[in-house]
């Protein structure tokens, strides 16, 4: 198991936040529901910060962790798509969207401990907050796909000797459907495999704290899902915008995003997965997968509920 990296041991339970107004039933889906607990503390950084919406259940419930993109370098929790919200509330399944250090405060993988330590303090407050630690799941572009993809295929980084009682927690996901995922974070990779990136667009190892070549690589095996997949990793809902056959948009600034953030990421893990039985599902335009949302794919996999 890879070694952990050092996370700051300052805590702020969750469960002596003020909490606001439970989720109405009904809401539009174009609204954003006002969240139980908001700009909830999971560190002392100013961005170790989350938004909590509450399932109205009586039993525990299953959790989805929003995580948002951005490049590492900007985004906010507040992104969260207000219909994919509604319809896992609708569903019994509560709801998290996290904010983590960014570069300019932090270089990588300073927002990787951030989700893991925003997980494990969930994990520790289950029981106050009518959670259920056994079914936690997570969805996220971009960035935060590669986040949610961290979390569900590196080991564990539960430390049953750790001092704090929190990260004693597992930091592992049950079922993640990341979008427009970048599932390698190795710039040779990017130029090899992606369509029409003939060079880096910026300096990777810059954002890192790596002094050579060989402590960057270490850290791009560590945090990229390609070299982190195994067969007891959980099941996978990826989607994508384009097609593996289309081609490049003729407008430079949509070509920018679209390379990277192309679906030639997803096929690549998903030619991993598919002989370690990794249940994994590929979404695209003209792909057929059993799920028509990553919300129906959560809910399904996380049991959620109807009313």
């Amino acid at each position: 198991m890879p070694a952990r990296s050092p996370i700051t041991t300052a805590l702020c339970c969750l469960a002596v936040l003020l909490t606001g107004p439970a989720p109405t039933a009904g809401a539009q889906t174009n609204r954003l529901r006002t969240p139980a607990h908001a700009a909830a503390t999971y560190g002392p950084h100013p961005r170790q910060v989350l938004d909590l919406w509450l399932a109205d259940r009586d039993e525990p419930t299953p959790l989805a962790i929003y995580i948002h993109g951005g490049g590492f370098t900007g985004g906010s929790r507040r992104s969260i798509n207000p219909g994919m919200l509604n319809a896992l509330l609708d569903a019994g399944i509560s709801v998290a969207a996290l904010d983590y250090r960014l570069l300019q405060d932090a270089r990588l993988p300073a927002a990787h401990e951030d989700v893991v330590r925003a997980v494990q303090k969930l994990r520790h407050n289950a029981d106050r907050l009518n959670l259920d630690p056994t079914r936690f799941g997570g969805f996220g572009g971009s960035a935060g796909a590669q986040l949610v993809m961290y979390l569900a295929y590196h080991e564990d980084f539960a430390d049953p000797d750790h001092p704090e009682p929190f990260a004693r927690q597992s930091s592992r996901l049950q079922a993640v459907a990341p979008s427009g995922g970048q599932t390698s974070m190795d710039p040779a990779w990017w130029v090899e495999h992606v369509p029409g990136y003939d060079h880096p667009h910026r300096s990777f190892r810059q954002g890192t704290d790596a002094q050579t070549d060989e402590q960057f690589a270490e850290i791009v095996a560590d945090i990229s899902a390609i070299d982190l997949i195994s067969p007891d990793d959980p099941p996978t809902y990826l989607t994508y915008r384009m097609s593996p056959n289309d081609e490049v948009p003729a407008d430079a600034r949509r070509a920018q995003s679209w390379k990277i953030h192309h679906v030639v990421f997803g096929t690549a893990l998903q030619e991993l997965a598919e002989p370690m039985g990794v249940e994994m599902y590929l979404s695209y335009p003209g792909a057929s997968t059993p799920y028509d949302s990553p919300a129906a794919f959560l809910i399904d996999k996380l049991g959620g509920t109807t009313p």
